[in-house]
């Protein structure tokens, strides 16, 4: 299989005749096999039996997972990143508001050499108030945070090479953070303009909370993204900066007890100074448990700490 769309659905009955038919036109037109993954999330309406009638009417090219309950977006994602075959990967709202006319474009982009292409809703048909604006402020912190900058981190519409989806496994809501985790591997990452639409059926699944669980959730892809592997840099450094502080405050009052005969133990300095020295040295002792984690958590599965994008092999000349 070389191209497999994984769509995530959850209540939306009134779009999913016409999302596929979207889909069915413009994949006559793409000159490889092709699968289409619908990922049922729980829905509560007529969705799964929807599904159930694409199945039907396209066995050769529909698949369709659904879930026991609502799992959320992220589970859905990797539910079908699971059931999925293609070498290439396309993520698409189930909503009608990406437009499958788009991923001819993006597949072409991704011929250009590039691992991961995001889609950028540039002319974004949303609330302006409770969608647009905290979704802008939340794709600012983002590109400042993780040092990937992209305009639209929560446009679904994205195309992919499986091997820059390799070596993460997704969890919570980080499906808005992909793109982090593939710069992580080592994955080349652009940004393309992409075409979005009124929601015409059904009702959003965000509202103004999600801001809340975004700025939650930089917390920890920072943390897994920059010092997953090292956890010691993070709990180490932040031991010696306060040791540090400790003996500076100390240092002060013994110059201050020599110089101008005042009491060291009777000043706050003192406690701050023992305060910061124990947090400091317990911040060391968790580092060293976190390195041992990692190295466990590596060892145990064999899993290397780089990932390979090639290997080119000089050519042997025969006797």
């Amino acid at each position: 299989m070389k191209l497999s769309l994984i769509i995530p659905v959850y209540n939306e009955e009134g779009n999913l005749l016409l999302l596929f038919d979207a889909v069915q036109t413009v994949m006559k037109n793409i000159k490889q096999s092709w699968e289409v993954i619908f990922v049922d999330d729980g829905s509560s309406d007529k969705s799964l039996w929807l599904l159930k009638t694409l199945v039907a009417r396209d066995p050769r090219h529909v698949s369709v997972v659904s879930f026991r309950r609502n799992y959320g977006q992220t589970a859905a994602i990797a539910a079908g990143l699971d059931h999925s075959s293609g070498e290439t990967i396309i993520l698409l709202d189930a909503d009608l508001q990406n437009d499958p006319a788009d991923i001819p474009m993006m597949l072409a982009k991704l011929d250009e050499g590039y691992d991961l292409v995001s889609g950028w809703r540039q002319e974004r048909k949303d609330n302006a108030l409770t969608r647009n604006f905290p979704s802008r402020i939340a794709n600012w912190l983002i590109s400042r945070v993780t040092g990937v900058h992209l305009h639209d981190y929560g446009c679904t519409l994205k195309a992919y090479r499986r091997g820059a989806l390799e070596g993460f496994r997704l969890y919570g809501e980080m499906h808005r953070f992909i793109p982090v985790f593939a710069n992580s591997v080592g994955a080349n990452i652009t940004e393309v303009p992409v075409s979005h639409h009124p929601r015409r059926f059904g009702k959003t699944k965000y509202g103004l909370e999600r801001t809340v669980k975004v700025i939650l959730d930089l917390f920890t892809v920072k943390f897994l993204s920059s010092f997953g592997a090292k956890p010691i840099y993070l709990f180490g450094g932040t031991g010696l900066f306060l040791i540090t502080l400790s003996a500076v405050a100390m240092l002060y009052l013994l110059v201050r007890r020599m110089l101008f005969s005042v009491g060291v133990t009777g000043s706050p300095l003192f406690q701050m100074s023992a305060m910061f020295f124990i947090l400091g040295f317990q911040s060391m002792l968790m580092g060293f448990i976190a390195e041992l984690l990692v190295r466990t958590y590596h060892e145990s599965q064999r899993k290397p700490t780089y990932t390979i994008r090639t290997v080119i092999h000089r050519e042997t000349k025969r006797k």
